[in-house]
């Protein structure tokens, strides 16, 4: 799974864009529950539902809290799936391997899968 960083709302159109099958991670640096799903986020990504999917981080500090609020972003972490530029799912909270991994396959399932 290719990791990328947005540090700009620029950066974050660009992935989106780029990228048909997209997971972000919201985050900021001074939360637990994200420093967790950060070790989940490496365990999924040595599962096979990961290739063919890119990551995006998008730090809060980074990017701006006005950013994250135009978003509806009520907490951190949050993780949202992305299939062909749409969003097709939000997961607030921590999420465990075995939960990201069920929602990368409900909702980016890819076409060639039949």
């Amino acid at each position: 799974m290719q990791t990328l960083h947005a540090s700009t709302p620029d950066d974050y159109a660009a992935a989106l864009a780029a990228h048909p099958r997209l997971l972000v991670d919201y985050y900021k640096d001074d939360c637990p529950g994200c420093k967790m799903l950060d070790m989940s986020l490496a365990k999924f990504a040595a599962s096979e539902g990961a290739a063919g999917l890119a990551l995006l981080k998008v730090k809060m500090e980074t990017i701006g809290e006005d950013f994250f609020r135009n978003l509806g972003l009520r907490q951190t972490p949050t993780l949202a799936l992305f299939k062909d530029g749409n969003e097709a799912a939000r997961l607030p909270g921590f999420q465990a391997p075995g939960q990201i991994s069920q929602a990368v396959g409900l909702h980016l399932a890819t076409a060639d899968a039949s």
